[in-house]
């Protein structure tokens, strides 16, 4: 699924593979023709290309090693190049408690599916409302069906700054 917000009018919409269609508003993040958002930054200022991606068919023991030299809360699951879904920190803690053998067991029991993305021009205040509301702390970016990135709810929110004060 992917969030668009129209920066010019009040138009926001859930959208996945197939792309955006208008849905309930997420969040109190309404935007109108004369809205000015309160802190200037965006995603594609704060995401870093360099991200793991991993293939669904990969095990959790070869995935945790990935995420542990890199000290990364979350990895990109793509199929023949194509995001499937995102495998965080949380889903490997979930495998764990079911006592699943990190040998065996395989990212595409454990993964999110078809995860939320967001552009890159979304503002950091939009992306930290979109994780606050829905549960999570890790937001795939994407331009199209490129991966970016991933941010976490961290980097987001430490990301943001105040405009610069105006000069007298």
């Amino acid at each position: 699924m992917r969030l668009d917000c129209g920066a010019d009018a009040g138009t926001c919409a859930v959208g996945g593979a197939s792309g955006g269609h208008p849905e309930a508003p997420l969040g109190d993040h309404e935007h109108s023709s004369g809205y000015t958002p309160p802190l200037m930054n965006t995603l594609a200022e704060i995401v870093k290309p360099t991200f793991i991606a991993v293939a669904p068919e990969d095990t959790l023991g070869e995935v945790a090693e990935k995420m542990s030299e890199s000290n990364v809360g979350a990895v990109v699951v793509k199929d023949f190049g194509r995001l499937i879904g995102i495998l965080t920190e949380r889903d490997m803690l979930r495998a764990m408690a079911a006592r699943m053998h990190t040998s065996e067991a395989r990212v595409r029991q454990w993964m999110t599916p078809d995860p939320i993305t967001a552009p890159p021009g979304m503002p950091l205040d939009d992306a930290a409302q979109v994780m606050l509301d829905n549960g999570f702390r890790h937001l795939p970016v994407v331009d199209g069906s490129a991966v970016l990135g991933i941010v976490s709810l961290r980097r987001v929110l430490g990301g943001r700054r105040r405009p610069a004060p105006e000069a007298a």
